[in-house]
């Protein structure tokens, strides 16, 4: 038995909020202790404290957040927004162990919500951080994790992290080096890892491609974009963050919006992408979810999937905390909703939708660790069906981007490959 502070992992989807409870239930009702479990997005506050509640009904859970006005004190548990407590921790009183339930949030030192959680915990404060992913996209991102959890078992300083766990190949370019999944797994001591197969037997993925041609519209300003983006890397070099830029823009494209520099909205026709989606709910019994990376390409795809009446709702940036709790319930209760239209940052990260059996990507998102949030809203415990995840894909961008996608390949770290390629592919057309 360790007397010290665990880094759980635990895959998407594989019942992490039953373990939080079990935990909470034991530190309260055995060791008479408070507990508060954080969460970094206020829209599962909530959604965490009815778990809680349902799954330990005598464990007394309040919930603490500005944006929901909720102030609750007193209570053996508290599910709490860090941005609502770090400034005011007194108001909750003594804290005996700390819940992260999604540590990879705090994998960046030099954040604020990162310096807030180290300021909340005392010397006698216990914590346990939850993450599927402790290093989603290179083994620099367990600096911040081990910092908290084991801070003896890092350097001082996140450069020396990198030094130790990375290779810079190139002036922009690290890749990790052989041992640093090693490295990374000695630095996150004490750690307890559950497989998703340990935690529960869920029905099966079938991960499809569906090719969905450009239309001429598209394929004109694709190539007239290429084009452009050929002329600007001539005798340049090329940046991570310029290969971002053009592959994003490019994607936009396929994906049927894209934003000029004057942030100004160029729309190009989707309906072939939308004749897909429509295609996919005919052959699927249950409801599913479209992922779209684009705010505008959203509103679109909801009002054609109104215009064809199918019952949808929006998940984006814009929606309040409280109406996407709302929508997620009447998702998982009720008849309609049949679609949710979701932009992936919206609700990548601890939503349930079992509701669902299919996952569709509009177009790849740009991360790994969002990809897998996405999928793992609707394979996680609760889930009945077999589902599905398609990729919807027009171009050879997104067809090597959902490869890295799917690689679990940070797509950061290739942008600039990617990018390189797509301009040598014009310069030979």
């Amino acid at each position: 038995e360790r007397d010290d502070n665990p880094c759980v992992v635990i895959p998407t989807g594989g019942g992490k909020t039953p373990l939080i409870a079990t935990i909470c239930r034991d530190a309260v009702g055995q060791w008479n202790g408070r507990v508060v479990i954080l969460a970094h997005v206020k829209e599962l506050l909530e959604q965490t404290a009815e778990k809680l509640r349902l799954i330990a009904p005598d464990l007394p859970v309040g919930i603490y957040s500005a944006g929901l006005k909720r102030k609750d004190l007193g209570y053996s548990a508290t599910v709490a927004g860090i941005q609502s407590i770090w400034k005011k921790a007194c108001d909750l009183g003594p804290v005996d162990l700390i819940i992260v339930d999604e540590a990879n949030a705090y994998k960046n030192v030099s954040t604020r919500r990162w310096k807030a959680l180290n300021k909340l915990i005392k010397p006698t404060t216990y914590l346990w951080m939850m993450t599927g992913t402790p290093a989603a996209q290179s083994p620099a991102d367990a600096y911040g994790l081990a910092k908290l959890v084991n801070p003896m078992g890092v350097p001082q300083f996140q450069t020396a992290w990198r030094d130790k766990t990375m290779l810079k190949v190139t002036q922009f370019k690290w890749v990790p080096k052989k041992d640093a999944h090693m490295v990374v797994f000695d630095a996150l001591q004490p750690a307890i890892r559950y497989t998703k197969e340990e935690c529960t037997d869920l029905p099966p993925v079938l991960v499809e491609t569906r090719e969905i041609p450009l239309t001429a519209q598209q394929k004109k300003y694709y190539m007239l974009l290429k084009e452009l983006m050929v002329v600007q890397a001539a005798n340049t070099t090329i940046s991570a963050v310029n290969a971002a830029a053009g592959v994003s823009k490019l994607l936009q494209i396929s994906a049927g919006a894209a934003y000029t520099d004057d942030k100004e909205v160029v729309e190009f026709d989707c309906a072939p992408r939308l004749s897909v989606v429509m295609e996919v709910l005919e052959e699927s019994a249950n409801k599913i979810v479209v992922f779209v990376p684009y705010i505008h390409t959203i509103e679109v795809i909801s009002a054609k999937l109104t215009e064809q009446g199918i019952t949808n709702e929006i998940i984006m940036g814009s929606v309040a905390a409280r109406e996407r709790s709302e929508i997620v319930k009447r998702f998982q209760a009720m008849p309609d909703p049949r679609v949710l239209v979701i932009q992936p940052q919206s609700a990548a990260h601890g939503i349930t939708l079992t509701a669902a059996d299919t996952v569709v990507f509009w177009s790849p998102v740009m991360s790994v660790e969002i990809y897998l949030q996405c999928i793992g809203r609707i394979e996680r415990v609760g889930q009945v069906n077999k589902m599905s995840v398609v990729h919807l894909r027009g171009t050879q961008v997104e067809t090597k981007m959902y490869a890295m996608l799917q690689g679990k390949v940070d797509s950061h770290q290739k942008l600039v490959d990617l990018y390189k390629q797509e301009l040598e592919d014009s310069e030979n057309e």
